[in-house]
């Protein structure tokens, strides 16, 4: 009769994060930090179709690295879950800490119970009133959660990148700066013989919860609004109609907390017209 191998438990646990932890170095990294108009996400992305940031719901945004059809299917769901929640209860129910336990015990239910974890890492982030109450989590391929300080880095070499932003990162930055630290923390890694790089501004996918806007915060900075930032034009830049958004600030009132439109609405993936994309 044939023997059967054995693996512990303990070595199968190590085999799967290995895997994970090797095809998340495989990607391009992902930056999220608060700034002082809200939260920026900056990625290095090739593709112009395929999104690492999103919106997840009114001032909820998601990032992520690894791979692509992984982190999507999360991304689709936490839509779902977020919409319905606000559709049943009220929009100022779903929080960014609600959604992370979610996706947390989602990918931890994969990793202890499937044959292959996602290959992904995730980050949650949700905008608050002032720089102090922004709140970003980071979500690992086994379902861990942490909540940082006001900056991360995701990737295969996510800690060279955070030593970085930790030296020059301030809450109070101004959205101009935030955009060029995070991309002379990307740039600082993966150059031949470990020098730092340059990125061009169309390798970048870069977009803000903007603390300032009423409703849906989430916006996408491209083109010439990226390319001012990347220059030192913060003034022009800044301005929220540079990606599409009002000219002017949106008084709030009593139905402000409730769009007519969300990021579940068929996905709002790419759609002409709306101010955020997905």
């Amino acid at each position: 009769m044939a023997m059967q191998f054995y693996a512990s438990p303990e070595q199968i646990m190590r085999d799967r994060s290995e895997l994970a932890r090797k095809g998340i170095a495989r990607g391009r990294s992902a930056v999220v930090l608060s700034y002082q108009g809200g939260v920026l996400f900056v990625a290095e992305n090739l593709s112009s179709a395929l999104h690492k940031v999103s919106e997840i719901y009114d001032r909820i945004g998601f990032a992520a690295v690894g791979r692509y059809n992984e982190f999507e299917n999360l991304r689709r769901a936490g839509v779902r879950m977020a919409d319905l929640n606000g559709l049943s209860y009220d929009r100022r129910d779903v929080t960014g800490r609600a959604l992370a336990n979610a996706f947390a015990q989602t990918l931890g239910a994969i990793f202890t119970e499937q044959s292959k974890p996602f290959e992904v890492e995730i980050c949650v982030a949700q905008v608050g009133a002032t720089a102090a109450d922004d709140e970003i989590y980071r979500l690992t391929y086994d379902g861990s959660v942490n909540d940082e300080p006001g900056r991360m880095a995701m990737g295969g070499q996510a800690e060279a990148i955070t030593n970085v932003l930790k030296a020059d990162h301030s809450a109070e930055m101004s959205l101009s700066d935030a955009v060029k630290l995070s991309v002379r923390a990307l740039s600082s890694v993966g150059g031949e013989g470990g020098a730092a790089r340059t990125i061009a501004a169309d390798q970048l996918e870069v977009a803000v919860l903007d603390r300032r806007r009423v409703g849906r915060t989430f916006r996408r900075i491209t083109g010439a609004a990226l390319t001012a930032l990347l220059d030192g034009g913060a003034a022009k830049a800044e301005e929220p109609a540079a990606a599409g958004g009002p000219t002017t600030p949106t008084t709030p009132t009593e139905e402000a907390h409730k769009p007519t439109s969300s990021a579940g609405s068929a996905d709002l993936e790419d759609k002409p017209g709306q101010p955020a994309d997905e």
